[in-house]
């Protein structure tokens, strides 16, 4: 595209004399959704304060495309037990009135919560809570640092999903910071794999079988292997197989066969 949402070229930033962030290059263009992966302390979270503008660096650039508004949901929110404060309260420090926060925690799927104290929520609901603050700047990038952060696999599932349908019906960009490799990967467009510069980037399925992407997250020590699974069926809550047509071989229009990639212990 010749206008993206984000542009930073040879951008490079060093904390004393180490170097955190070494020349990156990366460009985020409306309706993507970009992950970015990489091991602790590969520089993923200073890379997000560059992007937000929180932090110059020491060397390259940082484009905004004119007059967008950026969205960013932290990894997580610290509330003291003692402060009375509700959810609805919580959104409407960011400026919003009530029918905005009504819409936002709609959208996000978490309407009932509106009136509990924050304190009260599931980890899944306080995602869905920091992802609807976060709506409310109506962005043109969604910055989501570890949005699933505390959350089970059902509930990773849906937020991802979630995140996906957003994109869809709003058409903005998304930068992603996500360790959930195995769930990450199929709700993707493009992967960037950091390690202070960055080792590969690309659709997921190249990425996942980059000789970068395979040493950092597959190790010398083939603890972990990346591979891909079919299937053809879903599951119930419970965990009871829920066949997906009555005859023994579905056929193409009716089978719901995905591929995901992940990992094997």
């Amino acid at each position: 595209m010749n206008n993206p949402l984000l542009q930073l070229k040879s951008a490079s930033v060093c904390f004393q004399s180490r170097t955190v962030l070494e020349t990156i290059d990366l460009t985020l263009n409306r309706g993507e959704i970009v992950t970015l992966i990489g091991p602790n302390g590969a520089g993923k979270t200073t890379l997000v304060r560059v992007v937000l503008g929180l932090l110059t660096p020491d060397t390259g650039q940082r484009t905004l495309k004119s007059g967008i508004t950026i969205g960013y949901m932290p990894q997580k929110l610290h509330v003291e037990p003692s402060m009375p404060l509700s959810v609805r309260r919580f959104l409407a420090l960011a400026g919003a009135n009530r029918k905005n926060i009504s819409a936002a925690l709609a959208k996000t799927g978490v309407p009932h919560v509106s009136e509990s104290p924050l304190q009260t929520l599931s980890g899944g609901e306080m995602q869905r809570v920091l992802l609807a603050r976060a709506l409310l700047r109506k962005p043109d990038l969604l910055v989501l640092d570890e949005p699933v952060q505390g959350v089970d696999v059902n509930g990773q599932k849906e937020l991802y999903h979630l995140i996906g349908q957003l994109r869809d019906e709003t058409g903005c960009g998304v930068l992603m910071v996500s360790h959930d490799l195995h769930l990450v990967m199929a709700s993707t467009d493009r992967v960037i794999c950091l390690n202070s510069h960055v080792c590969c980037s690309g659709h997921p399925q190249q990425v996942s079988r980059h000789p970068a992407y395979l040493k950092l997250f597959g190790g010398e020590s083939e603890e972990l292997a990346v591979y891909s699974h079919h299937h053809d069926h879903q599951h119930a809550a419970c965990g009871e197989v829920i066949p997906e047509s009555s005859t023994d071989t579905p056929t193409t229009e009716h089978s719901r066969t995905q591929t995901h990639a992940g990992f094997s212990a």
